[in-house]
């Protein structure tokens, strides 16, 4: 009966988190890629999100501990699934799924995903609202992204991550960066100079004022005369993702919306 009760228990978390999402799949270079998306039923064109694990990670484990699909469930989302990718902190011999973060490299087969992703769906949703997020190695392919494909988002939110060799390719864009003062793996003063970086970019003023804050989450906004503000969202914690932050993601996408032509 325990034993009944138990595989009872794990079907309803497994299924709960799942409610409205539907695996997808994409050839891309004869390579079969995945995502669970949730498109809701609209006659209008609804927002799109694009949600990438971290390194080691899956498109199931984003969907559950991102949850846009419930925060905003007006909003189209896509949690993306990975390849096994050598990483740049961990798993050198690539073992396991990642990002390829490298926005110069013609052959990038996550850029090529993307580009397959978005061009299926790009009838259902407004244009003027796509957004990206992601955790750790997937903040760097958000990073990653913004320089490579930044005329297509209206904003964007990496979480722990720092964007690397394409730093030099960003140009002005709403964004929202989370980072743990603790964090072991990817160094909160390599995330401080991330953040200053792009205040650089954003032209934002050198102080903030407080924005939204939630349990250890505390919000600051870099405003930007140009309309390209900075928002960070500071914990404690290390390199774990906040779970108050999904919400909080979700308020900073729908305040901001595209005014240029996507391509």
């Amino acid at each position: 009966m325990k034993r009944i009760l138990l595989i009872s228990l794990l079907f309803a978390a497994a299924t709960g988190f799942s409610a409205g999402l539907e695996t997808r799949s994409w050839t891309v270079d004869g390579v079969q890629r995945e995502a669970l998306v949730h498109l809701p039923k609209s006659k209008t064109p609804v927002p799109l999100v694009f949600v990438f694990h971290g390194h080691g990670g899956n498109m199931r484990n984003a969907a559950r501990s991102f949850s846009l699909h419930k925060h905003w469930p007006e909003a189209a989302v896509v949690y993306m699934q990975g390849l096994p990718t050598p990483g740049q902190l961990t798993d050198p011999e690539g073992k396991k799924n990642g990002w390829n973060s490298k926005p110069t490299d013609t052959a990038n087969r996550d850029l090529k995903f993307f580009d397959a992703v978005y061009a299926s769906l790009r009838a259902n949703v407004d244009t003027n609202r796509v957004f990206c997020t992601g955790h750790s190695n997937g903040g760097g392919f958000t990073y990653c992204l913004w320089a490579a494909r930044g005329n297509l988002f209206a904003a964007v939110a990496p979480s722990a991550a720092v964007a690397g060799r394409s730093a030099g390719m960003l140009k002005p864009k709403p964004a929202l960066h989370l980072a743990g003062q603790s964090d072991a793996l990817v160094k909160y003063a390599w995330q401080e100079r991330m953040m200053k970086y792009v205040k650089k970019v954003n032209g934002c003023s050198v102080t903030g004022k407080p924005w939204h804050s939630s349990g250890e989450l505390k919000g600051t906004l870099y405003p930007s005369e140009t309309g390209t503000p900075l928002i960070t969202l500071i914990s404690p914690g290390g390199h774990k993702f906040p779970k108050e932050a999904p919400a909080l993601i979700v308020e900073f996408f729908q305040t901001h919306k595209s005014k240029q032509p996507d391509s």
